[in-house]
Order: structure tokens, then sequence, then C-alpha cells
């Protein structure tokens, strides 16, 4: 198996469906994509990969840095939301 991104040839498993067999979820130890073996082709297969997505060793080496995932928004009446004290 290689990676739909960069085809690097290491996958890892990260997870797997509680009911065996339905689904996986892979990932490059190189550039990082992850996917689930049920998503389409264009997700899953190198072949099928869009080309203005596909990465080289060289894009991952010159990356200028990994995004940062942003800060989680909070919705009202969402359980986990932390309380705010009063100033």
């Amino acid at each position: 198996m290689t990676c739909p991104r960069c085809a690097h040839d290491t996958i890892d498993t990260v997870t797997t469906s509680p009911v065996p067999g339905v689904w996986d979820i892979l990932q490059c130890v190189r550039c990082l994509y992850m996917w689930r073996t049920t998503e389409p082709d264009r997700r899953t297969r190198r072949e099928a990969y869009p080309v203005e997505f596909r990465m080289t060793p060289a894009d991952i080496e010159t990356a200028p840095e990994v995004p940062v995932v942003p800060p989680l928004l909070y919705g009202r009446n969402e359980p986990n939301r932390p309380s705010r004290t009063a100033s």
C-alpha cells in the first residue's frame, strides 16, 4: 500500500472499526495524510488522487510549517463549554 498523497510506502493503521473488517483509518508516516479505507478512490488511491494535491518529498521537506489547529469554538448549550467567570 502507498500513500495517495505522497506515494510513500510506510502506512500505519491508526484505528479500526468497532465492527471487525468494516473500515480502518490509515496514516502515512511521511506526510501525515490520513484516510478511512471506505473513502472513494480519489482519497485512497494514488492514481485517482487529485494531481494538484499530491506531494513530493521535496514539497514536504520545504513546507514552511504544519498549520496549527485553531482553538475550538463553543456554541450555545455545549455540555463541555468552559464556565465563564464574571469580571
